[in-house]
């Protein structure tokens, strides 16, 4: 007997971008789009068209360019929100409008300010208005785990009679418990007459860390979509993790009677990708695609791992993407074992300029450190991806000296449209001192407000990737950079934030809603 499918919905481009700090680029957007194309993702939902032009040109380009899954757009039950969506995905080979309308009381009350029979009334006139566009229209009862059942069922049954094909359940609080949330799938299914014209689906936030146990219930009693995000990345504490659902679902077949179809072997390297991108760090102990979700340290665990990987493993590291294989390339190495290997990453660049510039790196890179990993060419190919087109700001050189009693200072010098500039400046250490030279020279006016520093593999050789987040009138921007010395590495991070805030590549969060 087949499996039903689960479909999976990742919104990592549009409410995990809704992260504080998260905010990325139309390009960056575009990478991680073809990444969940790569892991077979059914849905993708790449971002609000009428949150901002560069939201709308993001989702449009996704369109253009993934060819094998659905592309989604965001709505409010607004006219202009849909007409947006529409024209934004009018190139997708297969394209869905998801609009939403809020549903519980309070938000009916105190956000809306719309009687109950007006909510109705707008949700089925934002579904009928999508169908101009799509045959594939998406609706959400924002909120819906505050809702009250009965006003629930009247709206659902309402939009399904209008042309929706999938209702879409949201914890949008992260409010429910998995019974509780579980029952509510159940009874709106048994509840209402046309459900069967619809797939259901479920969105939950992970408030009291319950998104994903509240997704899988829902799925036990009949959900059959699940939204969520690479890394559980989302508003506030996020939302339910894809990596936790899709493989908590292949793992326990025993109990859940469908299956999705994602290549899980791509769940790490996407991982790895939209961790760089947005700098939010992956926790070493997160489930699956945290460093020692497949590491043991206790002798117990070790012996009995040596005897049987199942005594204390329930699904294989290489299934999700992990790999115990490294590649050792030095500064002998040649371009074309580069470039193989790289390929075998899935790694593939547009032009040849582009792979000498890579290739340059890594022989700058193999002088500095003795043995180059996976991990390092992950890194080396992200930092040279950071390199922008029309950079205002370059780095030609930086001098850093801290010691023991006296006070650390740092020498930069930058190139400005065309022109060498330099300075010096001390600070609390090198790290200080260099963004306070940096800061005399451009005077960007900006506010540094997040800073961090992760490994890219052990040893004391190890690439260093940095993240810094400028702040600017409501802006957000992230940089980042990579290399084996750390002051070096943070530079080219704040560098690279100061380049994308000339150029107004990142914008800040509208909320115009959520789900």
């Amino acid at each position: 007997m087949s499996k039903e499918k689960l479909i999976i919905f990742d919104t990592t481009l549009r409410d995990g971008e809704q992260s504080p700090g998260a905010s990325m680029t139309k390009d960056e957007k575009l990478r991680i789009a073809k990444a969940l194309e790569k892991m077979q993702v059914d849905v993708i939902e790449a971002g609000f068209p009428v949150a901002s032009k560069g939201d709308f040109e993001a989702v449009n380009v996704i369109a253009k360019t993934i060819k094998e899954s659905t592309i989604c757009g965001l709505a409010r039950a607004i006219d202009r929100d849909i007409d947006g969506a529409g024209e934004a995905l009018a190139p997708a080979a297969s394209a869905r409008i998801h609009t939403f309308i809020a549903t519980s009381p309070i938000h009916m009350q105190h956000k809306l300010r719309m009687q109950p029979d007006a909510v109705v009334e707008q949700a089925v006139k934002a579904v009928k208005r999508a169908r101009r566009y799509t045959d594939n229209v998406e609706f959400s009862p924002e909120d819906a785990g505050r809702s009250e059942l009965d006003f629930l069922c009247r709206v659902i049954e309402r939009v399904i009679d209008a042309g929706a094909t999938t209702i879409n359940i949201p914890d949008t609080v992260g409010y429910n418990v998995p019974h509780q949330f579980g029952q509510l799938i159940h009874n709106l299914m048994e509840r209402i007459p046309n459900a069967d014209k619809a797939i259901f689906s479920v969105h939950c936030h992970n408030d009291l860390g319950l998104a994903v146990a509240n997704s899988l219930s829902a799925v036990l009693h009949g959900a059959r979509q699940v939204e969520c995000t690479i890394n559980g990345l989302g508003e506030r504490a996020g939302n339910a993790a894809l990596e936790e659902v899709v493989m908590a679902v292949q793992t326990r077949q025993d109990l859940f009677s469908c299956n999705t179809t994602l290549d899980a072997t791509q769940i790490v390297p996407c991982s790895r990708l939209v961790s760089n991108i947005t700098g939010f760090p992956v926790q070493p102990n997160k489930a699956i695609v945290g460093a020692n979700a497949f590491a043991h340290e206790s002798g117990i665990h070790q012996d009995g791992i040596l005897k049987s990987r199942e005594t204390y493993e329930i699904m294989r590291a290489q299934d999700v993407g992990w790999s115990n294989n490294r590649i050792v390339l030095g500064k002998h190495s040649g371009r074309n074992a580069f470039r193989t290997r790289l390929e075998e990453l899935d790694i593939v660049f547009d032009s040849e300029e582009e792979l000498n510039s890579a290739f340059a790196r890594f022989k700058d890179l193999a002088d500095k450190k003795h043995e180059i990993y996976d991990d390092d060419l992950q890194a080396l190919v992200t930092d040279a991806n950071l390199v922008a087109e029309n950079e205002t700001v370059q780095l030609i050189s930086v001098k850093a000296c801290s010691e023991t009693g006296e006070i650390p200072t740092a020498s930069i010098t930058l190139l400005i449209e065309g022109e060498e500039r330099s300075a010096s400046a001390t600070g609390g250490g090198p790290v200080d001192a260099a963004f306070k030279a940096i800061e005399s020279i451009v005077n960007s006016g900006t506010e540094l407000t997040l800073y961090s520093v992760n490994n890219v593999t052990s040893g004391t050789d190890s690439q260093g990737e940095v993240t810094t987040r400028l702040t600017h009138e409501g802006r957000v921007i992230n940089g980042q950079g990579a290399d084996t010395d750390i002051v070096v590495a943070s530079v080219k991070a704040y560098v690279n934030a100061l380049n994308k805030l000339d150029q107004g590549s990142d914008k800040g969060h509208p909320q115009l809603g959520e789900v």
